[in-house]
């Protein structure tokens, strides 16, 4: 099984789970769970990016400096 289809499988258990229930509760916890784990992971490849090198001569890029 794949990640997008364990994440959908997920998904589809806890939104079908009845809420004010033990399981309702339960699969909206794993999901929200599961939820930070991934903001976690794509925080972190993020983070690994490499920083572009600044233009240091030429008229383009040296005159500001937006990075997004």
């Amino acid at each position: 099984m794949n990640v997008n289809a364990a994440h959908a499988a997920l998904v589809n258990t806890a939104s079908a789970a009845t809420p004010g229930t033990v399981q309702g509760s339960a699969a909206l916890s794993v999901l929200k769970k599961a939820m930070e784990a991934q903001q976690n992971a794509a925080a972190q490849l993020i983070a690994a990016l490499p920083q572009p090198a600044l233009a240091s001569s030429g008229g383009v890029g040296t005159r500001i400096n937006t990075y997004a």
